[in-house]
């Protein structure tokens, strides 16, 4: 069984930084997805198993860094020049189908494990 914990979320001023993380009991294809307020779910940012292939959702480009540290099994999303568009609950998700080690995954179902999320804030 694959367990997900996220961390990090809190309230932030606009143009700040922060950096969740993500503790996995493996080590996996993963991502990170985010939901707002009435919003439906939506991709952010990806990593292959390698760890050498990532992808970003184009609001994000440029501002947040996915990135793993294996040797802790934990994820990381490091993001800076918050806006308060980026308000939401962030979810970190594995995936333990096969697949190509370079592969990443932007799509929900191609996931068959997810956190519980921790909620991030940005104020104007």
């Amino acid at each position: 069984q694959v367990q997900l914990v996220e961390s990090g979320g809190k309230l932030v001023q606009a143009g700040e930084s922060l950096r969740l993380s993500c503790l996995a009991s493996g080590r996996y294809a993963m991502g990170w997805f985010r939901q707002a307020p009435g919003k439906e779910r939506e991709f952010v940012a990806a990593l292959s198993w390698r760890g050498d292939n990532t992808a970003y959702h184009d609001s994000v480009k440029g501002r947040f860094t996915i990135s793993r540290d294996s040797a802790k099994n934990t994820l990381y999303l490091q993001m800076v020049s918050l806006k308060p568009e980026d308000t939401a609950v962030y979810y970190c998700a594995a995936r333990t189908y096969a697949g190509a080690a370079y592969n990443v995954y932007e799509r929900e179902d191609t996931y068959n494990y997810w956190g519980r999320g921790t909620q991030v804030t940005v104020s104007s």
